[in-house]
């Protein structure tokens, strides 16, 4: 009998929904659903209302379903993919007290200070968590709310992940895993349990707020009677136990094994590698995330990829096609000008208040197209600053695979060879984060039933790359690139005392 698995990504610009085969892995249909930010907020918050994630998660899945053309009773599990970091406060009852903070809202930039310093400074926090707590980190939204908005915090009941909002209101259970959790600075990775230290500085009654911690292996809960209906599924499927973006598409790239690492260029920029230990950076930079399978997942995050191409493309009233083509026909390098990405803050280097910065501007390339260049280049770069972190705690790269907005990118996925001298490879399926939620909802079904089934196993039988998308670094741009990558990082310092003056005059 036929099997089928439902992969939702809920994330900061739309919610996507695929049906896939559980025989063979294969995508029958899929569709996506979009939203926006709150508007009119003070500069660096993010906010959106997790009914608007509620709203789109069925839309997509009834399109999906409706695409694949499936029998509803066939379809076996659900896995939620969601953006990480987000703060989703419920009252007793289960009420959202107000919208979530984003992981891109910087505002909350000075508790994340305070809470480090309380903790007796980074080295400490690291110590205790195997993170620091950025601005982006849920910690400092928690503490946030405490301090700007008292009664909200008074009534506060539940702390939820995005995802683990998603799952609350497909099952009506408040859970959260080990993923996920590790990204909000509240949990010591080492151990995957909170940390009193870290909810002691917030508020004593905070780890009353937080949901125990479930493994990955177990399902969040079975899909409700009036939620089943209202998607015309059956009642009682499992709902995988979900997980964040990141943790979603490593299960997805398959990233589940040593050697393999995930480059993820949408909005943000995340590159991470699976470790069957806890690699923690003292410097706090490489956050010490655990996975969703029972392992580790060291990651560095960027805020701006698409973000800056984005803007590019809409300062000039350029498409895709008429960016990567301009930026074709200038060298290397763009004869010299760079570009610091920072357009939305920046979060490795932590740099919050940071903004972007073209810089080596002259006669000969102040045009439109090496502009392009550059920007392509400076996100690259920025990338592979957090690269050669992971590269300095251990990390090994065999190969690195792309996905993600970016990665369709050929240009794009050639400069990102030549910056992180590594092969660079595109996936057959591009949703990574839904395709790891949909295999995520099948091994955790499969546990249920008394299955014997590694997670790994289905990702080597369902994951495959593209071998057309292979790009090898092209030797004569290493040693420029390599210049680059240290002008880049140099820049990065040396401005941060001007972005934040920059960013009292906003």
């Amino acid at each position: 009998m036929s099997e089928y698995f439902i992969g939702v990504d809920s994330g900061t610009q739309s919610t996507k929904a695929i049906v896939i085969d559980g025989k063979n892995g294969k995508i029958l249909g899929s569709a996506s659903s979009a939203y926006g930010f709150i508007e009119g907020l003070p500069a660096g918050a993010r906010e959106q209302h997790p009914r608007v994630w509620v709203k789109a998660m069925e839309a997509a899945i009834k399109q999906a379903l409706l695409a694949a053309r499936v029998k509803a009773g066939a379809v076996k599990g659900i896995g939620v993919s969601g953006q990480q970091h987000g703060f989703v406060p419920l009252n007793e009852k289960g009420e959202v007290l107000r919208p979530a903070k984003l992981w891109c809202d910087t505002s909350t930039a000075a508790q994340a200070d305070s809470l480090v310093n309380r903790l007796g400074g980074l080295e400490r926090a690291v110590a205790l968590t195997g993170n620091g707590i950025p601005a982006g980190f849920t910690a400092s939204k928690i503490a946030w709310l405490k301090q700007h908005e008292p009664q909200h915090f008074k009534n506060l009941h539940t702390v939820l992940l995005p995802h683990d909002y998603l799952n609350f209101h497909l099952t009506g259970n408040r859970r959260m895993e080990a993923g996920d959790a590790s990204g909000t600075g509240c949990l010591d990775i080492k151990t995957r349990n909170w940390s009193e230290s870290v909810i002691n500085a917030i508020d004593p009654l905070l780890g009353d707020k937080l949901p125990a911690i479930s493994p990955s292996s177990e399902p969040a809960g079975e899909l409700k009677a009036e939620v089943a209906k209202r998607l015309g599924l059956a009642a009682g499927i499992v709902v995988a136990s979900g997980g964040g973006d990141n943790m979603m598409a490593a299960i997805g790239t398959g990233n589940t094994k040593l050697g393999v690492v995930t480059a993820s260029l949408g909005t943000s920029g995340t590159i991470f590698a699976y470790s069957s230990r806890p690699v923690v950076d003292p410097q706090g930079e490489v956050a010490a995330f655990c996975d969703s399978t029972g392992a580790w997942l060291p990651l560095i995050c960027t805020m701006n990829v698409t973000v800056a191409t984005e803007l590019f493309k809409a300062a000039w009233q350029w498409d895709n096609d008429r960016l990567t083509a301009a930026a074709a026909q200038i060298p290397a390098g763009a004869d010299g000008l760079l570009l610091l990405p920072y357009f939305e803050g920046e979060r490795t280097p932590n740099l919050p208040a940071a903004s972007g910065v073209y810089c080596g501007f002259n006669a000969r390339n102040f045009t439109a197209a090496h502009m392009a260049r550059a920007t392509l280049e400076g996100v690259a770069l920025g990338l592979n600053y957090g690269l050669d972190r992971l590269k300095d705690l251990g990390v090994r790269p065999k190969q690195i695979r792309v996905t993600g907005g970016g990665s369709k990118n050929p240009l794009w996925r050639q400069i990102l060879a030549d910056v992180f001298d590594a092969e660079v490879i595109g996936l057959a399926t591009a949703e990574g984060a839904a395709y790891g939620a949909a295999i995520q909802a099948k091994w955790n079904h499969a546990t249920v039933n008394g299955e014997r089934v590694r997670i790994q196993q289905l990702t080597d039988e369902f994951v495959k790359t593209e071998a057309g998308t292979r790009a090898t670094p092209n030797r004569k741009h290493l040693k420029l690139y390599k210049h680059l990558q240290l002008c880049h990082n140099k820049l990065s310092v040396a401005n941060a005392p001007v972005f934040a003056d920059l960013a009292a005059l906003r």
